[in-house]
């Protein structure tokens, strides 16, 4: 079995930047790593998550949200995730299942044992190995998404999994109060797991910060075998 890392934070926090800089380092040493993200990584998730971040989609009902969210995650795990993890490499996943409980569940007060329930269902119980929390206050991280939808026109960075611009989507839009729910959700999900999860300030130089969550990866790596590593 290989190795299921995460990144959780609330907007703005640059979790995306750090696990694609995560996924460039590990790449250039020979690890076997795959790059994904929620909702999306597969062609079905893709498609998903454009209804789920449309803001003209405001009429969306929470259940539906919710049962969206799971079924994006369903796709990517049967199809992505779990095979790669079986063949012994390295995922890295820009959110996960986590953020169902901060921003569904905390967010919009759902049923957080419904979660679970719905989480298990869609997942097979596939938990991370390691999580990384990337902490900012909610106005500055939504501030620094601001700046970043209104700079989208810059070039994306082609090395990445993924290439879209920076969006400002339907959930980014609700109201502060709604974002300072999800933020304490994700304290109390770290307070319950403890052992899973590292957090680290997001407002610190870039490359500072990237050279703290790898310290953290190296011993949970370890295992891995590097294929020209061979003989």
């Amino acid at each position: 079995m290989g190795v299921f890392i995460t990144f959780e934070g609330p907007e703005g926090s640059g979790k995306s930047t750090q696990a694609r800089l995560l996924y460039e380092r590990l790449q250039a040493l020979g690890y076997p790593v795959l790059l994904t993200r929620e909702p999306g990584g597969t062609r079905i998730g893709e498609l998903i998550r454009r209804i789920l971040v449309d803001l003209r989609h405001t009429e969306m009902a929470p259940t539906t949200e919710t049962l969206l969210f799971a079924a994006a995650r369903a796709q990517l795990v049967s199809e992505l995730v779990r095979p790669y993890l079986n063949t012994g490499g390295i995922v890295l996943c820009d959110r996960y299942a986590d953020s169902t409980f901060a921003y569904q569940g905390y967010g919009l007060g759902r049923d957080l044992d419904e979660l679970q329930a719905i989480t298990t269902v869609a997942t097979g119980g596939l938990w991370p190995d390691l999580t990384f929390y990337l902490e900012i206050e909610v106005e500055a991280g939504l501030r620094r998404k601001r700046m970043a939808r209104d700079r989208a026109v810059e070039a994306t960075n082609p090395a990445s999994t993924f290439t879209t611009p920076p969006e400002w989507n339907r959930l980014d839009a609700r109201d502060l109060a709604y974002h300072q729910r999800v933020a304490a959700g994700f304290t109390a999900l770290m307070s319950n797991d403890p052992g899973r999860w590292r957090r680290f300030a997001a407002e610190q130089p870039l490359d500072a910060l990237a050279e703290q969550i790898f310290s953290e990866v190296v011993p949970v790596v370890q295992h891995v075998f590097r294929p020209e590593a061979r003989g």
